[in-house]
């Protein structure tokens, strides 16, 4: 039986630039990787024969990029079956996608934010539905960074916990995004934190942001993890119980030793959480 490995402890982003270092890395360096199937989805050559590799030696968990999740229009099946078959020829435990969309006749190429409503929230809790049926499996949704805020009749934690009980699914809850938001959009990031609930969050990621301003963060997975980052880790592992935490980063790569000390690091707080 092609039993799919399960996640645990701290992973890093697999990027197409990194795949060398990656494979060169020790065994123990992390403990899984994750990509983003529409990246890789038909790819062969030498680079899909180093993402078999890859996906041999570590669990790989995939992030989704295009699938649009709020976008208005209907889901792509060809697709999502192209997904199905990648995440189970990589024996992959979790997919996870963006609460946004990013699609509206064409590729925007961004992740929009939807707005905060009980409209989109039946809309969106809909199509997480359609495409767990399609997959065959429950899917993980990411809170996401935003700035301009469309119309919001909830606040942002409430249309969170709205659709996960809504469609039914997983949250895969990204610890950056939630330090980015409450200083852009002024809320209280241990607030909103305490609303989330505990048994929902299956993964967490972490990345770099850019302080623009004292009241403005622009998320750019392209910097060192911050230290308000780090703190709020911590808080979210004594709430939410110690879960596969993945360092994202995607471009300006430091030395892979870099990274996999930030890797180590989420392996200390974790380690410090789990021992009291």
């Amino acid at each position: 039986m092609n039993v799919s490995p399960t996640l645990q402890g701290a992973g890093l982003g697999l990027r197409r630039s990194l795949l060398p270092v990656l494979l060169a890395m020790d065994p123990g360096a992390v403990d899984f990787l994750e990509c983003a199937p529409d990246n890789w989805i038909g790819v062969g050559g030498a680079y899909g024969d180093q993402l078999a590799r890859l996906a041999e030696r570590y669990p790989l968990a995939c992030h989704g990029l295009s699938l649009s999740l709020g976008g208005p229009a209907p889901l792509d099946h060809e697709f999502l079956q192209r997904i199905r078959h990648f995440l189970g020829r990589h024996r992959v435990p979790l997919f996870s996608e963006h609460l946004s969309y990013c699609a509206d006749d064409g590729h925007l190429y961004d992740l929009i934010p939807m707005p905060f409503t009980e409209e989109a929230v039946r809309h969106v809790a809909a199509r997480i539905r359609e495409v767990q049926d399609a997959l065959g499996r429950r899917i993980a949704v990411e809170n996401i960074s935003y700035y301009a805020a469309p119309y919001q009749a909830m606040s942002e934690i409430d249309f969170l916990c709205a659709v996960l009980d809504e469609a039914d699914c997983d949250l895969l809850l990204d610890v950056n995004n939630i330090v980015v938001n409450a200083c852009n959009h002024g809320y209280d990031a241990a607030a909103f934190l305490a609303r989330i609930p505990p048994g929902r969050v299956v993964c967490l990621h972490v990345a770099g942001h850019y302080d623009e301003a004292p009241d403005l963060k622009i998320d750019t997975h392209g910097a060192a993890v911050k230290d308000g980052v780090w703190r709020l880790l911590a808080d979210v592992y004594r709430h939410v119980g110690v879960v596969p935490t993945l360092l994202e980063r995607d471009f300006n790569f430091p030395p892979l030793a870099e990274l996999l000390a930030e890797v180590g690091r989420i392996r200390q707080v974790q380690a410090q959480v789990h021992h009291g």
